[in-house]
């Protein structure tokens, strides 16, 4: 692990290989590391993974900031050119807000059970609704250890699943990059994108979108609404994973990501 500073900020980062490049951003419950085992399956590419402000091993003072152009200044400052980014939830919304805010930036995107900046929420229910009311009284009980749970139950096992589906080092890294972000200090105000739900179909590059067969149902559509809106979309499910399908098989993602990337124009 490497570090840049930028300004007051001081990011956390790793890089691997040489060949296509490959950037990585990680969800809002998880650091660089939720990347770690798919990236080592990746030899014939460079891959570049960070730490967000308020996230793993990323120091920063408390100011103003805007995730799209942290991503921007990072990829200036490593001099990383046109690059394929790869995010999952929250980084899965970054992708695609860089990609309006900069197109020629990036070559394609993988995106993995995203968000999308300015997309309705959808109504949830049953166990997702059950596990985020719990989720809302540890928060109001400062109970973060209990958060961390019900959050792991949720995210990385799945809300239909029982919890601790997922076992051993996967769950244990789980528990603790979100442990460290909950835990995470002020960082100042987070300036937001514009919108981009009405949008996608400004996304000219080939983006595929994965989601998983546990992952929470109402985020589906949404992820079938990017595939189908982007000119060059492609949805795909992915079976017997949750929300963070890298962490449960890193192996089957490092596989479609490279397949991905190889058939992009150019590559």
């Amino acid at each position: 692990m490497d570090f840049l500073s930028l300004g007051t900020a001081r990011f956390a980062y790793e890089e691997h290989g040489g060949g296509p490049t490959l950037v990585f951003l990680h969800p809002g419950v998880g650091d660089h590391r939720v990347w770690s085992e798919t990236t080592t399956l990746l030899p014939d590419f460079y891959t570049f993974a960070y730490d967000r402000r308020g996230f793993g091993f990323t120091e920063s003072e408390p100011q103003q900031h805007s995730s799209v152009e942290d991503l921007r200044s990072i990829l200036d400052a490593r001099g990383i050119g046109r690059t394929v980014l790869v995010g999952n939830s929250q980084g899965g919304r970054i992708a695609i807000d860089m990609t309006l805010a900069y197109p020629e930036r990036v070559r394609g995107l993988v995106l993995i059970g995203p968000a999308v900046s300015g997309a309705p929420w959808p109504d949830d229910g049953g166990a997702v609704r059950e596990l985020s009311i719990q989720i809302e009284e540890a928060e109001g009980r400062e109970d973060l250890d209990a958060v961390n749970r019900l959050e792991a139950h949720l995210w990385l096992d799945g809300p239909e699943c029982g919890e601790g589906r997922v076992v051993g080092p996967a769950r244990e890294l789980f528990l603790d990059m979100n442990g460290r972000a909950l835990r995470f200090g002020d960082i100042g105000e987070a300036v937001p994108a514009p919108s981009a739900w009405d949008r996608l179909s400004e996304l000219q590059i080939p983006v595929l979108v994965l989601f998983g067969e546990y992952d929470v149902a109402a985020l589906r559509d949404i992820a079938k609404v990017i595939a189908e809106r982007a000119p060059l979309g492609e949805y795909r499910e992915l079976s017997g994973v949750a929300h963070v399908p890298q962490m449960e098989d890193p192996k089957l993602c490092a596989q479609i990501i490279s397949g991905f990337t190889q058939m992009l124009p150019g590559a």
